[in-house]
């Protein structure tokens, strides 16, 4: 995420899945545990007291979860939306604990990758999907 922001200054929008409660929840899990840390040092660098207002107008965190059908999009107008904007998805959610309970693992890891893939099926404008795994 940190690259494309950095390198790929035609990007439009970047909407990225997060497990929260809400909405509010999504976007300060994406500015604690992501774009605060330092992996995003040199973006901040470069944006300076524009990386704030930069980060928001290119990044919008979403509430949903891979393991559920629709990756859990349950306003069906979000769904319309990120379906009919994107042209690329990267998915890269999984369990990493190889001593997850079977279950778990096979319904994040498994499952969801199926789920994002039936996603990605009804995205008009997709370019392509890029599913990074953990091998498990």
């Amino acid at each position: 995420m940190e690259k494309l922001l950095r390198t790929q200054p035609g990007l439009k929008k970047l909407y990225l899945l997060l497990r929260a409660s809400d909405s509010d929840a999504a976007t300060q899990r994406l500015h604690h545990d992501i774009t605060g840390k330092d992996l995003f040092t040199v973006l901040r660098d470069r944006m300076g007291a524009d990386f704030d207002s930069f980060m928001s107008e290119k990044v919008e965190a979403i509430v949903g979860d891979v393991s559920l059908v629709n990756l859990g999009l349950n306003d069906g107008n979000i769904g319309r939306k990120i379906k009919e904007e994107i042209d690329f998805i990267v998915s890269s959610a999984a369990t990493t604990r190889f001593d997850e309970r079977f279950h778990v693992a096979m319904k994040i890891n498994t499952m969801g990758a199926l789920h994002v893939l039936n996603f990605a099926q009804g995205c008009p404008n997709l370019q392509a999907l890029l599913h990074v795994s953990t091998g498990m």
